[in-house]
């Protein structure tokens, strides 16, 4: 054989190693694009869209899908003044349902702003009185512009879109304003979100079991020990768990037992502390978070 005939062939077989190399390596990148999560195209408005609010040692989150718009807590007092705006700047016009979780000023303080300014399908909140003025304020404001005061029931839902809500708990304490905390299920497709405001162990416990499993948790009590607790955590087995809490807060929260529980579970913890406003995505079948500093943050 002679030399350019061998020189051929070397060049034919260094070709064929290339061809197969490169062969191999799409099938294994077609593999692993099987097994991960569906990318979210962010121009897409049939995304659910999730703001855990960076609201300091307080609470609000607002959950926006097509033109519907559902906001649980509206922080401290000062905080009105700020998601007012900023809700604007979204394009929101007016509200679905708004949830008080319960009547504590770190979650109802900002609330009559938003009844002043935004249109109110449905307010949501539990049926006991606080002589916090933030409390009164409200009253006022939902008085004032003709919105009605409901109060849901255990097991009670509502469809917005594709998107379904459970009511899975509300307390009757008319002393532990914690223990009243609504507690709200969203399901969209094949993901779901719980939303604890407040809600201490005791309700916890009280809550249906089949109910909690879900993909990502919202913290209860701001990650305070005498929420979380082990049994609930376990049923709920959450992939990520979203905190609303206060930099060098006087509560200490969130408590190290929760996120020891939490670490020991495998959940991917976020806390706005530390990663300020925490957005959400979802198309139904993924989840991804990405992290806003905005004019809100605490």
């Amino acid at each position: 054989m002679g030399d350019g005939m061998k020189s051929f062939l070397k060049k034919v077989l260094l070709s064929i190693g290339i061809l197969i190399v490169l062969v191999l390596i799409t099938h294994y990148m077609d593999r692993d694009k099987e097994t991960k999560p569906v990318p979210i195209e962010n121009s897409s408005s049939d995304l659910l869209e999730i703001y855990y609010f960076d609201v300091g040692q307080a609470d609000s989150t607002l959950i926006s899908y097509q033109n519907y718009h559902v906001l649980i807590d509206a922080g401290n007092t000062v905080d009105g003044v700020k998601l007012v705006p900023y809700f604007k700047e979204l394009g929101i016009d007016h509200f679905d349902y708004v949830i008080a979780t319960h009547a504590h000023e770190d979650h109802i303080g900002g609330m009559s702003r938003v009844v002043y300014n935004f249109p109110i399908d449905h307010f949501y909140m539990p049926n006991h009185s606080s002589e916090w003025k933030s409390y009164s304020n409200l009253m006022k404001a939902l008085e004032k512009e003709n919105v009605p005061l409901e109060t849901p029931s255990v097991d009670s839902t509502f469809d917005l879109g594709d998107l379904h809500f459970t009511i899975l708990w509300i307390g009757e304490d008319k002393e532990d304003y914690n223990e009243n905390s609504i507690v709200l299920r969203l399901d969209f497709f094949n993901t779901s979100y719980l939303f604890m405001g407040d809600a201490t162990g005791d309700s916890e416990r009280n809550i249906d079991s089949n109910q909690l499993p879900c993909d990502v948790l919202k913290v209860g009590h701001h990650g305070s020990k005498y929420s979380s607790v082990a049994p609930f955590l376990e049923t709920v087995k959450p992939k990520y768990a979203v905190i609303s809490v206060g930099k060098e807060n006087e509560y200490h929260y969130p408590h190290q037992v929760v996120l020891d529980k939490l670490e020991y579970l495998g959940v991917t913890v976020y806390r706005t502390d530390l990663n300020h406003t925490i957005h959400l995505q979802s198309n139904g079948r993924s989840i991804q978070f990405d992290f806003l500093e905005t004019d809100l943050d605490g």
